[in-house]
């Protein structure tokens, strides 16, 4: 990520992300450009959004991937890779969202630390969100932390079953690695 001078108030930030030609998420006054991902990464989130539409039958519950915002008060803006809400507040506002019950990042080696440090603490201050995932494009590696008394975290890897348990979900993970080059570690 590359920052812009901070300084921004989130006011500023959602006009300058309105007439912005590539998306930039806000972090605590600092504005910063996303980078493009990589061939697997797409593929690793299209896979997750292929089986979230096929799992949700009705329209309780919506999922989306990388083109809308999530928000906690002025702490941030973020693009996540792919997350569900289930919140009738949120089909409100098209653009933004504010009560996810999972969200999942796909890590690379660059983005692995945000992610899972400065993110996931984010990430902690929305009470309706159930459950954090980190899913690897490096290894076939699944995390979910799920919200308890703490962050309790589970680990997946190549010939398991990922269980998303907030939204009631079990997938192969062979089927989120799908069309990817990722060794099963």
């Amino acid at each position: 990520m590359v920052a812009i001078p901070a300084g921004f108030d989130p006011e500023e930030y959602l006009q300058l992300e309105e007439q912005a030609s590539i998306r930039h998420e806000f972090r605590l006054g600092s504005v910063y450009a996303m980078a493009g991902g990589s061939a697997n990464h797409n593929r690793i989130a299209i896979n997750l959004v292929t089986a979230l539409n096929l799992h949700f039958s009705d329209d309780r519950c919506q999922f989306f991937s990388g083109d809308v915002k999530l928000n906690y008060a002025e702490r941030f803006y973020y693009y996540p890779d792919v997350f569900v809400t289930c919140d009738p507040r949120d089909f409100e506002d098209a653009y933004i969202k504010r009560y996810p019950t999972l969200i999942a990042e796909v890590t690379s080696r660059s983005t692995d630390g945000f992610d899972r440090e400065q993110k996931f603490e984010d990430y902690q201050c929305l009470k309706s969100l159930e459950e954090y995932v980190l899913i690897s494009q490096e290894v076939q590696r699944v995390e979910v932390f799920r919200r308890g008394l703490g962050w309790d975290c589970l680990r997946f890897g190549a010939g398991d079953r990922v269980v998303f348990e907030s939204i009631g979900l079990e997938v192969a993970i062979g089927d989120l690695y799908r069309g990817t080059n990722v060794a099963d570690g």
